[in-house]
């Protein structure tokens, strides 16, 4: 009797093991479109490395892609829990999140010093005209004319904060993308930052 109840228990952890995925285990982002977007990229880089005019590049900017690429590669291999985007901005931020299976890419808002719960895939920000942005941590301030949204690959724990000297809105790491009105299919109302901080803060993305 006490080897029949071992054997039960036994075979059941071993079905819980076949059918469900571990609660431990960790997400594997090698087989989304975003890693076989930035592959495909990386690739196509390298065949031009001698030569990186040939793909429009100058040897500096060639070098930049480059690290670019191998980053966000780099990130979707070893990360093992989903995107997440923090909000060290001071005011209320317009972020992209998907909750897998249940919920599509949307805007959602969020507040000042929060973070999107790792339930939900933080996709990208939403940035308003008027902003005051720097996009890549080698890159320069520009003032935005017109709204945009910035998209981080699979995996990403993207900060944007305010940098207290220039006014402007830092992200810790460059981007993935960056789309304008009409070249997605994520929304990109025309909003100024006075109306995305009166915005409701969207609590079901909050960790």
């Amino acid at each position: 009797m006490q080897f029949m109840k071992i054997f039960l228990v036994a075979l059941v952890f071993i079905l819980n093991l076949t059918i469900a995925q571990p609660s431990w285990a960790g997400k594997d982002f090698t087989k989304g479109t975003d890693y076989a977007e930035v592959t495909q990229e990386l690739n196509q880089l390298l065949t031009v490395k001698d030569n990186p005019e040939q793909a429009g590049y100058t040897p500096e900017q060639f070098q930049t892609r480059l690290s670019q690429l191998q980053s966000q590669k780099y990130v979707m291999e070893t990360a093992r829990k989903r995107a997440q985007c923090f909000n060290q901005t001071g005011r209320t931020l317009g972020v992209y999140a998907n909750k897998p299976k249940k919920y599509p890419t949307q805007l959602y808002f969020l507040a000042a010093g929060q973070i999107t719960d790792d339930d939900w895939d933080c996709d990208g920000m939403y940035l308003p005209a008027g902003s005051r942005v720097l996009l890549n941590p080698t890159g320069e301030v520009q003032e935005l004319t017109e709204p945009i949204a910035v998209k981080f690959v699979d995996g990403t724990q993207s900060i944007a904060r305010i940098n207290p000297t220039t006014g402007a809105i830092e992200l810790n790491v460059a981007p993935a993308k960056v789309f304008k009105a009409g070249e997605s299919t994520w929304l990109l109302p025309t909003l100024s930052q006075a109306e995305v901080d009166a915005q409701v803060p969207s609590p079901q993305i909050i960790d």
